[in-house]
């Protein structure tokens, strides 16, 4: 049986997507940025080994060195002072913008400033992150080269003229292109800009993302080498209910000390609030505990690439393990909430690694490194409230595949934990506290998948195109419909649509004396907006966006005939039937109980 023509034609015009053509040029831009996030990536990791060699060992170089090596003895308490102070000057008379970790200033520049970002944020962020990392600062790479990346794609699609959709994705791509070539880790760096920052699942912005992705990721091969990051001992294809119990344990862990590292990041940023000075001086207050910190623990200082990889390959000694985990929490969450320049996954990953590497001496024996692995990624997904980006981010920075389960296990235990106990991330608290809500859900408009027949009513007043003026103008009280129509149909012998008349125009053709024919059709609208009855409620919306219009007659696609009406109030319809099946509890199957004497049906 063949289908018939007009539902052919129906389903040629409605798709899944409502991407264009106009992808190929984003795309294009995108791939030219995710090659200047690469190299900008390398200019910022070099950037922080200068500052380190400088800071730490008084020296000119770009290799990238641990400040754990260093001979300045106690004086070492001093030099996160005078680096987070030039970070205070540079914040206070260059841009604020500089201060936290970069992630919710790119939240903001998309949602709030139509996805701008100032030309200076793009050369002091990165600076002074540097400075900040390589005198000492507990942070990493990452939060500034995503919104210097970021900042690239701005400007670019500003010089271009973009619109203010395009702007935000080729932003995004530039952040998501900045974080893969930093980690080498094209997929989570996707995964990241999809969870956080392009706040749609749209192939006009996934495209130009991951193209930007993973061209930085190949770019960064023949310029930083090739990944893993963190190679780690091979572990077991399947661990057994023991082991992914433990795996449980471990993300219930995490979750209490992601909740702990956002209380503490806050509490410490409303401490500082309340000091009687300029917020300039704040930072060298986090300065002096990151120096005290580093004094004991020196481990804890930087961006500690080396101590994450102990932690996976298993030699770091406990007496390292505990002073990280304690110190690097105290430091960083005080030293963030100063408003010192830096980013939170690197010190994520080493906190999380080092509750790990605790884990390891009480829960199952799966290998070296097993545990600050399936920690590091239940951290990281906890506390940024990004559990996909958590698994995939961990897989990617070791490249081992058989540690997908036990990671999906932890970070999903981990996610619903914090989801359950915080009302906000580490990363939109603080857009919440300038004033901005920021919903992390995600979900199918109802818009999308109700038409209009569902919520079109057909009880209307149409008028006769072949009536005498008179006549019509009588009809203009009728009572026959439902509601008080503003808007009255004019229909031809058939049924089909000819034309539109308002009530308000009605009305003023009643008033007028001698009623005529001329008066009528002078305010006829002969060439109405229409709605069919198999279109999506979103497309009505986007047509009264577009017209100003807020009532429109249906009609049928083939034959014209008018077949109802859809208003504005009508599109309430298809939040209050999504709120119904939310909310609606009901019994579907029916149940039967089987007694000794006999089978009695059960109500539902």
């Amino acid at each position: 049986m063949t289908e018939p023509a007009g539902q052919r034609d129906i389903a040629e015009e409605l798709g899944d997507f409502t991407t264009t053509p106009r992808v190929l040029v984003i795309s294009a831009f995108a791939i030219g940025i995710g090659v200047v996030a690469a190299f900008v990536a390398k200019a910022l990791l070099a950037l922080i080994g200068f500052c380190t060699n400088l800071f730490f060992f008084q020296r000119l170089s770009t290799a990238l060195v641990t400040p754990e090596g260093h001979t300045l003895g106690p004086w070492v308490i001093l030099v996160p002072v005078a680096g987070a102070m030039i970070v205070g000057v540079m914040a206070r008379y260059g841009s604020d913008r500089i201060r936290g970790h970069g992630i919710p200033e790119a939240i903001e520049g998309i949602l709030i400033n139509g996805s701008r970002i100032e030309p200076k944020v793009a050369l002091l962020k990165p600076l002074s992150a540097a400075i900040s990392i390589g005198s000492g600062g507990p942070f990493g790479a990452e939060g500034p080269i995503i919104l210097t990346g970021g900042a690239v794609g701005s400007l670019i699609a500003q010089f271009f003229h973009l619109t203010s959709t395009e702007r935000k994705t080729l932003l995004v791509a530039g952040a998501a292109a900045g974080m893969s070539a930093t980690f080498a880790a094209p997929v989570a760096s996707v995964l990241l800009a999809v969870e956080l920052l392009l706040f749609e699942w749209k192939p006009r912005s996934l495209i130009p993302v991951a193209l930007a992705s993973a061209t930085a990721a190949t770019v960064r091969r023949h310029i930083l080498g090739l990944g893993p990051l963190f190679p780690v001992p091979s572990h077991p294809a399947f661990i057994g209910f023991p082991g992914l119990l433990g795996c449980v344990l471990a993300g219930l862990l995490v979750g209490v000390l992601s909740l702990l590292l956002t209380h503490a990041v806050y509490a410490s940023e409303d401490a500082f609030a309340r000091l009687p000075f300029h917020w300039m001086w704040w930072p060298a207050i986090g300065g002096l505990v990151i120096g005290v910190g580093g004094w004991f623990v020196p481990q804890a200082l930087g961006v500690g690439y080396d101590v994450i990889g102990g932690l996976l390959r298993g030699d770091v000694a406990v007496r390292v393990i505990v002073g990280v985990l304690v110190v690097k929490s105290i430091i960083w969450s005080v030293s963030l909430g100063s408003g010192t320049s830096g980013g939170v996954v690197a010190p994520l990953l080493m906190i999380g690694g080092a509750l790990g590497g605790i884990e390891a001496m009480f829960l199952p024996a799966e290998g070296l490194g097993f545990w600050p692995l399936v920690s590091m990624g239940a951290t990281l997904g906890a506390t940024m409230g990004l559990p996909m980006t958590g698994v995939v981010f961990a897989l990617e920075l070791t490249n081992d595949v058989n540690m997908m389960l036990p990671l999906l296990v932890a970070v999903t235990v981990a996610y619903g934990f914090t989801v359950l106990t915080l009302k906000r991330s580490i990363l939109t608290e603080k857009i919440a506290r300038r004033g901005y809500h920021l919903s992390r859900e995600y979900q199918v408009d109802p818009l999308e998948i109700l038409f209009v027949r569902e919520v079109m009513y057909t009880s209307i007043v149409a008028l006769p195109a072949d009536a005498p003026a008179d006549r019509l103008v009588d009809s203009l009280r009728a009572r026959t419909a439902r509601r008080r129509q503003r808007l009255y149909p004019v229909v031809g012998a058939d049924g089909e649509l000819v034309a539109v008349v308002t009530r308000r125009d009605l009305q003023a053709v009643a008033d007028a004396a001698p009623r005529t024919s001329a008066p009528l059709a002078s305010v006829l609208k002969t060439e109405p907006v229409v709605a069919y009855p198999d279109e999506s409620l979103r497309m009505i919306v986007e047509r009264m966006a577009k017209t100003g219009l807020t009532r429109f007659p249906v009609v049928d696609r083939r034959s014209h005939r008018l077949v109802g009406m859809i208003a504005l109030t009508d599109l309430l319809k298809a939040r209050a039937l999504n709120l119904d099946a939310e909310q609606r509890r009901e019994r579907v199957l029916g149940a039967r109980i089987t007694l000794p004497f006999g089978t009695r049906p059960r109500s539902t």
